[in-house]
């Protein structure tokens, strides 16, 4: 006997148990359906971000800045430690606990918002009176009926071809994420964020760490003088980043990994490492939906195809998150779910494209959103620019982290923000004025004159602003 729902949400991820929550707030009877396991096999709602991605990631980096805070900085505090030592397995399980409190909170929300939550693998079966049967195949199989569907299935990190992932020696985010021990020698392939961000956990816990990328600019999707600055740091730090590198054949064996490839002068160079994270992109999560199955439509690289209200070819069928275009970033998968809910319930969700924030979480943290410099020559913009360095910002020196800078980038005769970069000390919190700044269609000089609390580091924001005009006060 099938189930009745208004909306069936098919993947608990960020966009999936957002649209799921924001739709029963709206008054629909709604399922949510989600496969991924704990350890003991029971439900763990979130996702790739709540469960090897963004979640897990955020607590091994604090635990890993700790680590490195006690044994190179706590004695310019005067603070005196001894010997100081790293438990990796109580670290992995502080990160485990961390996911599972997410993963229960999810839960909790469902139960809350009276969301129907299905613990197995969702996919279409056929279309159905107005609307489509789903399957959801778990301990037990249901079958499910709603004339609306949206599709949040997420995404699957991309492995180097001819080498799969064995999360042993060749890592995807998750194997990354489970390391037993510290390892003496790694190689990352990919130096985006997922690489970034692994690389400096590693590094700070005593590993020997090479990042390997293809692109011949470090970072080019930032804005070319936060990147550089960037990698400035990193380099200080110890983290070896080759960038314009072709990786060549990759052998696994009991020592480890031999990854072969040629550097940015055409030479040709062996790296011999106990593990290899391989973080190259990630692709489309759409294995087992059974799309075919109602015609739903999918591209080329195997992604859902939807128009700009994340509408599917199909009635009734929308699609959101990593499984569309567009960034792959959880909360992109948000804010598309809940406008997604909306316009079920015929509203205008909205969501902006150009003012999605983006983060990576390295020390320092890099930051930004809109345009980057960049980006605003190539396509013939009139701007102007200001920069403020944290080395001139009071609540930066009293951190003991003066390392980089925030810019802004403004239109040269109406002064609207166009683009604002920082890489610094917790610019992650920092990058949230300039987005909303944007979304009011602000110009640098509103943000000069808004009163920032002193000491803090939100002053550096507003005397980039105050830069712009070349009136920065204390630089």
């Amino acid at each position: 006997m099938s189930k009745q729902f208004d909306v069936i949400v098919i993947g608990a991820g960020p966009g999936g148990y957002i649209a799921a929550i924001r739709a029963a707030q709206l008054g629909f009877n709604v399922a949510c359906i989600d496969e991924w396991k704990n350890e003991k096999g029971g439900p763990a709602p979130g996702g790739t971000c709540t469960n090897v991605g963004c979640i897990p990631s955020k607590a091994l980096l604090q635990s890993s800045e700790h680590f490195e805070h006690a044994r190179l900085h706590f004695a310019d505090h005067g603070i005196s430690t001894g010997e100081v030592g790293i438990d990796v397995a109580k670290m992995i399980g502080r990160k485990d606990a961390i996911v599972k409190q997410n993963n229960d909170g999810i839960l909790y929300l469902f139960k809350k918002n009276k969301v129907t939550f299905f613990h197995g693998r969702g996919s279409f079966v056929k279309a159905a009176d107005g609307g489509y049967e789903i399957r959801v195949a778990g301990k037990e199989e249901e079958t499910l009926t709603a004339k609306q569907v949206v599709v949040a299935t997420g995404s699957n990190a991309r492995a180097l071809p001819g080498v799969p992932f064995d999360e042993v020696n060749v890592l995807s985010n998750d194997g990354a994420l489970r390391l037993g021990n510290v390892p003496a020698k790694m190689a990352l392939i990919g130096a985006g964020v997922i690489g970034l961000e692994m690389g400096s956990v590693w590094r700070r816990l005593g590993t020997d760490v090479t990042v390997l990328e293809g692109m011949d600019k470090f970072l080019p999707v930032v804005d070319e003088q936060i990147a550089k600055e960037a990698k400035k740091a990193f380099d200080k730090q110890g983290l070896k980043i080759e960038t314009g590198v072709k990786v060549g054949e990759v052998k696994v064996n009991d020592q480890g990994v031999s990854v072969a490839y040629t550097n940015a002068k055409g030479e040709a160079q062996t790296l011999a490492v106990d593990k290899l994270i391989v973080s190259i992109g990630r692709t489309a999560n759409t294995i087992g939906l059974n799309a075919e199955a109602v015609g739903l439509a999918l591209d080329e690289r195997g992604a859902i195809i939807v128009d700009d209200d994340c509408k599917t070819n199909l009635p009734g069928v929308w699609a959101v998150g990593d499984v569309v275009r567009g960034p792959m970033l959880a909360h992109k998968a948000e804010e598309e779910g809940v406008a997604v809910a909306e316009r079920i319930a015929g509203q205008h969700g909205h969501v902006n494209f150009a003012t999605l924030p983006w983060v990576i979480y390295t020390s320092p943290e890099i930051a930004w959103v809109g345009r980057t410099e960049q980006q605003l020559k190539a396509d013939g913009v009139k701007y102007k620019a200001g920069t403020f360095p944290f080395l001139a910002n009071g609540r930066a020196r009293a951190l003991g982290d003066t390392t980089g800078m925030v810019k802004f980038l403004a239109d040269a005769e109406t002064d609207e923000i166009l683009g604002v970069h920082m890489v610094g000390p917790m610019v992650s919190e920092l990058i949230a004025e300039a987005v909303v700044a944007m979304e009011f269609k602000a110009s640098s000089e509103d943000i000069a004159r808004i009163c920032h609390a002193h000491p803090s580091l939100s002053e550096s924001t507003k005397e980039a602003a105050l830069a712009v005009d070349k009136r920065t006060l204390n630089f």
